[in-house]
């Protein structure tokens, strides 16, 4: 268990966590706004089961490893911005060939559920600063009286089911927006290069980011 006088500042916290401004935030609005609040919502829940594997991550103590050993965290880091570099480029391929043949279907139209949920999983996952924060700011809230692996359990999982409540309401509110800015048919015929653009400036942000 956890130390229930602390849990106020804890959610406190988290909430400030969840709304502030990052690459998980813009990549729920970008696929909000341009396809829907249930994509959102599948990035979402592939960013929360991002946290619950860090969270799990922590306890093993690689959060540690990463702080020690900069090479293992640079390593992602490179990975993770590979792949999304590579994401990118290929939406925005996509996006050229829709343009010349418009009566086809962007490919991220017919992404299914698990396929948006391993992308809002890989955007976070593979970003390793998003791993040593939780190592970092997990063990704050913990007591040394009790136990020290089922709290950061416990509140990881709450961290991550607050950021999953704030982007889901991000979800339905880009949705809502990107149906008043724009028609559907606009929507289908420049999906591909929005979302290339946005995992490109993903790409560049994470690789750079010291």
């Amino acid at each position: 268990m956890i130390d229930l006088s602390i849990l106020p500042a804890f959610l406190i916290a988290a909430t400030i966590l969840a709304i502030s401004p990052g690459p998980d935030l813009l990549l729920i609005s970008a696929y909000s706004s341009a396809r829907g609040s249930t994509a959102g919502i599948m990035i979402s829940l592939g960013i929360f089961t991002a946290g619950m594997l860090q969270t799990a991550l922590v306890t093993l103590g690689l959060g540690h490893i990463m702080q020690t050993m900069p090479l293992v965290a640079l390593a992602i880091k490179l990975i993770g911005a590979t792949y999304l570099a590579w994401l990118g480029i290929a939406l925005l391929r996509g996006w050229f060939l829709n343009k010349t043949t418009p009566s086809s279907l962007p490919d991220t139209l017919a992404l299914s559920a698990k396929q948006l949920i391993f992308r809002g999983l890989l955007n976070n996952l593979m970003n390793p600063k998003a791993l040593l924060f939780f190592s970092l700011f997990l063990p704050q809230f913990t007591v040394s009286t009790q136990a020290i692996t089922p709290q950061i359990l416990i509140l990881g999982s709450l961290l991550s089911i607050t950021a999953l409540a704030f982007n889901t309401l991000i979800s339905i509110s880009f949705s809502m927006l990107g149906r008043s800015l724009t028609t559907r048919a606009n929507v289908h015929r420049h999906l591909d290069g929005f979302l290339g653009i946005t995992f490109l400036g993903l790409a560049t942000r994470l690789a750079v980011d010291r």
